[in-house]
């Protein structure tokens, strides 16, 4: 749970009908601060109450335009993203995530070491584990040390399904991003 409530943080809130689900999306008046599944570990609608529900947002509307390439086929285009929650280093981890590229992953190792902690795997995955901003802030991309896949905060099936349409399952492919 975030140190204040998103209702005093965020401007507006939509849900977006995805293929994989209902996904919620908050806003700030100028970026994107959250897009979570239903359900979705680490977090519960109940979170938002209190937020106004606007899908005309100017940021929300950008956010689900990008959403809907995406699931057609798309690379994902971010909209100005912000992060109103997180330790520095959760955060530091989560401007990690948006560097890996579509039809990429990366390891939790891998990333550990690019941000200098080496052995800090475990600390990463935790940090990935509570990615506020879902599909955006790709923490779907990450996987085990040996490709194999790991949890996921919205459902394994959720990430097994995302990394298809990315075309980044393909069992001998290494992580290309922050390679140790």
């Amino acid at each position: 749970m975030p140190a204040v409530p998103y209702h005093r943080l965020l401007q507006a809130r939509s849900i977006y009908s995805s293929p994989l689900g209902s996904l919620h999306l908050g806003a700030t008046a100028d970026a994107l601060a959250g897009a979570w599944f239903e359900p979705q570990k680490y977090f519960s609608v109940d979170e938002l109450d209190g937020v106004p529900v606007d899908p005309e947002h100017p940021v929300l509307k950008q956010a689900a335009l990008a959403l809907d390439r995406y699931f057609a086929g798309e690379e994902l285009r971010n909209p100005p993203l912000t992060f109103v929650e997180g330790s520095p280093f959760q955060q530091r981890v989560w401007h990690a995530l948006v560097g890996i590229p579509q039809g990429h992953t990366s390891s939790y190792g891998a990333l550990a070491h690019a941000l200098g902690c080496p052995g800090g795997a475990r600390a990463i995955g935790m940090a990935v584990s509570r990615n506020p901003i879902s599909l955006f802030v790709p923490c779907h991309r990450v996987v085990g040390a040996r490709q194999q896949l790991t949890g996921y905060a919205g459902g394994l099936d959720r990430k097994i399904a995302l990394l298809e349409l990315e075309h980044a399952l393909v069992s001998n492919k290494k992580p290309v991003l922050f390679d140790a």
